[in-house]
């Protein structure tokens, strides 16, 4: 058996497997590499190994490696893949692990490589014949975009854990309840001509700016009807980010686009968003038939609440000493929910550096990490 990396090494691998994943196919990559050496190691430690390629991707897989043998055990899950970076803001080298002034820099250090560097050693002590229940490890492709690997491997529904925790970089404070995201493009079809005719086209920005007078109100009636005060922005959010039309002063304008970010509270489904959304469009599209359409941007991503009574919950504030909290970002929780376990959000570093130039991991975190996870493997595996 080939001797296993220690923590800053297995780290250091990880940081050089470049695995970004981007909208923008100049930046996209696939994540074989990460994953074939997470299969690697995770082998050594005994594990069996599933890879599957997610399907509608391209070089994307999911990793699930299986310690012991029997039903329910605990699931430790994290994303492979990585954002883009902005070389000029970046003070060493992204793909190269910098340790410095009691922290490791490089991208995905945080968010969220370091999570399997943690696993990895400590399963190093572990041997499968200890084990009352299964421990699964999950790596996942295309967080940072669709969430394709974990929409495919809730679909997939080839195991049922009991708990599942996904090592985000949360501080290790137990996160049980995000917004959910989608966004749409609202869409407003013109006739275009000659300004100085007016009366022979139809404008197209004239038409939004009635669409937006309806989405405001739309706003306000969130604000006054829904509130969680988990979350330090209390409503669902509505966000007109961009917008944009026409091609001339002197022309009518034909076209017409405006792209919305709508941010929903647990309990909220996309439907019900889709609903009101529609509802408060209904009078224009009406008055303007065939000319006003909205389309999906981006595959939504579900809210999350992990409900309590939970022990899921209680274990891990009694194990991190702190009370679980709720947050604005989305993650994969509520895809691995749909296993049928209990689940939080909770891992190593500050989502503070998350997507940032420089990112990091404190050292401070490795001690109270190995410790966490141990016992948690402990509880749930022992």
């Amino acid at each position: 058996m080939n001797q296993l990396p220690n923590f800053s090494q297995s780290l250091s691998q990880l940081i050089a497997c470049s695995s970004i994943s981007s909208t923008q196919a100049s930046w996209d990559q696939g994540n074989e590499v990460v994953i074939q050496l997470l299969a690697t190691w995770f082998e050594q430690l005994g594990f069996t190994i599933e890879i599957q390629p997610v399907p509608h991707t391209s070089n994307k897989f999911n990793l699930l490696a299986k310690l012991g043998s029997g039903e329910g055990g605990l699931l430790l899950a994290g994303h492979s893949d990585t954002v883009p970076f902005d070389e000029n803001r970046w003070q060493s080298d992204p793909h190269k692990v910098l340790n410095k002034d009691d922290k490791f820099y490089g991208l995905g250090t945080c968010d969220m490589k370091g999570f399997f560097a943690f696993i990895l050693q400590v399963c190093k002590n572990l041997d499968a014949k200890m084990l009352k229940k299964p421990l699964y490890v999950l790596a996942t492709a295309d967080e940072e975009t669709t969430m394709a690997g974990a929409r495919f491997f809730a679909q997939s529904q080839t195991i049922k854990p009991d708990v599942a925790v996904i090592g985000e970089p949360t501080g290790l404070v137990p996160v049980v309840m995000h917004k959910g995201h989608m966004s749409h493009r609202i869409s407003v079809e013109g006739q275009s001509g000659h300004s100085s005719k007016p009366n022979l086209g139809v404008n197209a920005i004239e038409i939004m700016y009635q669409v937006i007078g309806e989405l405001i109100q739309l706003k306000e009636k969130f604000n006054l009807n829904y509130k969680n005060e988990a979350f330090d922005v209390p409503g669902p959010t509505l966000n007109m980010g961009a917008i944009s039309g026409g091609d001339n002063a002197n022309r009518i304008c034909g076209h017409c686009h405006l792209d919305l970010d709508l941010r929903s509270l647990p309990g909220m489904t996309d439907d019900e968003l889709l609903h009101w959304l529609s509802e408060a469009l209904k009078p224009l599209a009406e008055k303007f038939p065939g000319r006003i359409s909205f389309e999906e941007l981006h595959p939504s991503s579900p809210s999350f609440e992990q409900k309590k009574p939970s022990t899921l919950i209680d274990i891990a504030e009694e194990i991190s000493g702190h009370t679980c909290c709720a947050v604005n970002y989305a993650t994969e929780a509520p895809f691995i929910q749909q296993l049928g376990c209990q689940t939080i959000v909770m891992g190593p570093g500050s989502i503070n550096q998350a997507h940032q130039p420089n990112e990091f991991l404190a050292h401070s975190e490795i001690d109270k990490t190995n410790k966490a996870l141990t016992r948690l493997i402990q509880h749930y595996c022992l």
